[in-house]
């Protein structure tokens, strides 16, 4: 008997484990019908040749909005050719140079060439393609709040939505993706921008508990077998979804806790497959922001840990005091990675009144932990 409750080595209780990566874009895709009917409505004029209507997609993490572009630049690349939708993730590619690349790659088959080359040569380049094809542009930003340091962002909106300017007869429209509600863009982009930009915003509400439900159910539904997860045990993980407020977390967890029955060759996920992986799974937003770090930024959030460990409260001031000892960085710069941490949800940054204004920094992770994802 006990041999038919354990798994052969060469059996799964994956019925697809696609479903289960976080990027997977399902064929169902549940309770955002009114933000893709008005990101359909901003796109119509490019299906008839014109110029797209800007858009900021804004919401927290987990809340649809990459999805929703994913699937609508899938229909895009499904119905004709003279609209060309290009996805950025600006964690990854965060410089005006490897935004452009990453759209001549998708006009050319290609990218260009990495040394030798100008940004000029290859804008030069996307321009013709676009002018002898007649072709639309559509350029989606995800994570656009990768681009608000050393003013990227103002780089890289003037650059498409002025091309028209400088190169006759383009037509480009930009979807930037904001997962910080703090982000407020108008305040961010200059007039130049601002007078070219003029942007509708489509808001992304958090889930609802029976809304985060209903996913992580179609979720098991498609990716694993049948009798793999009990009612009980989805309930559990839908609590620690709404929990983190973040759908990812709970599709990640998901695939963390079948890989951890699997390993131990049950039939099912137990609760102490679950609580394991949570306890890595809620760390997914520590995790994917490390990645994203230069070197220089890395350092900086190392001493912050390290100095955590003594105190949780820090003085910006003296932090930078000591920093400064250790590796040559000047205060105007410490600031702007203080800021852009203080951003990506790293860090709280408040200010507390006394002799002047003084910046307090707190982590928002153990220390321990922020260390361990850093190593």
């Amino acid at each position: 008997m006990m041999k038919k409750n354990l798994l052969m080595w060469d059996e799964t209780l994956f019925r697809d484990p696609e479903v289960l990566e976080i990027d997977y874009v399902p064929e169902q895709f549940e309770f955002r019908d009114a933000q893709m009917r008005e990101l359909a409505f901003q796109i119509r004029p490019a299906l008839r040749g014109g110029r797209p209507l800007n858009t900021i997609c804004k919401g927290l993490p987990g809340t649809g909005k990459t999805t929703s572009v994913r699937k609508l630049f899938t229909e895009i690349e499904e119905t004709t050719k003279k609209l060309v939708p290009v996805y950025i993730n600006c964690q990854i590619d965060n410089t005006r140079f490897a935004i452009i690349s990453q759209i001549y790659k998708k006009l050319a088959g290609h990218l260009p060439p990495s040394s030798g080359t100008s940004f000029k040569q290859v804008f030069d380049a996307i321009a013709r393609i676009l002018v002898k094809d007649e072709i639309v542009l559509l350029v989606a930003l995800d994570d656009a709040n990768y681009l608000l340091y050393e003013n990227e962002i103002n780089n890289v909106l003037y650059t498409l939505l002025r091309s028209h300017e400088a190169y006759e007869g383009t037509r480009i429209g930009v979807i930037v993706i904001i997962s910080d509600m703090e982000v407020d863009l108008s305040r961010a982009i200059d007039a130049r921008v601002a007078s070219v930009f003029r942007p509708s915003e489509i808001y992304f509400a958090p889930y609802g508990d029976a809304e985060v439900q209903e996913i992580m159910k179609a979720r098991v539904m498609q990716g694993l077998f049948t009798g793999v997860l009990s009612d009980d045990l989805l309930n559990l993980v839908v609590e620690q979804t709404l929990a983190c407020g973040d759908l990812r977390v709970g599709i990640d967890l998901l695939k963390r806790a079948t890989l951890s029955a699997e390993r131990a060759a049950r039939r099912s996920i137990e609760r102490e497959d679950i609580c394991g992986a949570y306890e890595i799974s809620k760390y997914l937003h520590l995790s994917y922001t490390v990645k994203t770090l230069k070197d220089e930024e890395r350092q900086i959030l190392k001493s912050f840990a390290e100095r955590s460990l003594k105190e949780s409260e820090m003085n910006a001031g003296e932090v930078y005091k000591s920093i400064k000892e250790s590796f040559s960085i000047g205060y105007t710069r410490f600031y702007e990675i203080v800021k852009k941490m203080d951003a990506l949800r790293l860090i709280n940054l408040h200010y507390r009144e006394g002799k002047g204004r003084t910046r307090i920094i707190t982590l928002r992770y153990e220390p321990a932990k922020v260390l361990e994802y850093l190593s």
